[in-house]
């Protein structure tokens, strides 16, 4: 099977299923290893396809038939000092933090990838930062930035907004990003 139809498969396998698909489930549907599943993923998203990596495997959230796993746009604002407690905020209450998008006046709406779900990722994630070879995207909006946030569940969402209220990292939504959302 080559790439591209590899990828179709694996889209209709999530579409037709009705929970989570395991990496390794989908390796096995389409005789690759999960490592290559992993590639084709981001790959479809890159594709546009709104693919979702959850505790319990991928999911599709493009509105074709896959189940649906709540997620909410939070805009929020800190320094780089508050970046991981920020993170670890959101992963201890069950949340995963799937991007990172500033809405930068000059250059426009800037997302990237995160999926960080565990302390272990947002290790890695500032690791890089630390690195001194990347700085975040908030440093180019003066700490103000947006994350796109999924759970099990709208009341985990909840508590996750409710508490980086709480340590005053949410930020409101100005009238102009009203079409972020």
């Amino acid at each position: 099977m080559k790439g591209g139809e590899r990828r179709d498969a694996i889209i209709r396998e999530l579409r037709g299923a009705g929970a989570p698909v395991s990496g390794s489930s989908l390796a096995k549907a389409v005789g690759v290893s999960r490592q290559v599943v992993v590639q084709d993923i981001a790959l479809l998203r890159a594709d546009g396809h709104d693919v979702v990596a959850t505790s319990r495997g991928y999911v599709l959230l493009d509105g074709r038939g896959g189940p649906q796993v709540p997620t909410r746009l939070v805009k929020v604002r800190h320094g780089i000092d508050d970046l991981a407690d920020e993170l670890t905020t959101i992963v201890d209450l069950g949340g995963a933090v799937l991007n990172v998008m500033v809405n930068h006046r000059v250059y426009g709406k800037i997302t990237g990838d995160l999926d960080i779900r565990n302390r272990r990722d947002v290790e890695r994630y500032l690791d890089n930062i630390r690195s001194g070879k990347s700085f975040p995207l908030l440093t180019v909006t003066s700490g103000y930035h947006f994350h796109r946030i999924a759970a099990e569940s709208e009341e985990q969402l909840d508590e996750v907004e409710s508490a980086l209220r709480e340590k005053g990292y949410l930020a409101e939504v100005m009238p102009y990003e009203g079409d972020l959302q």
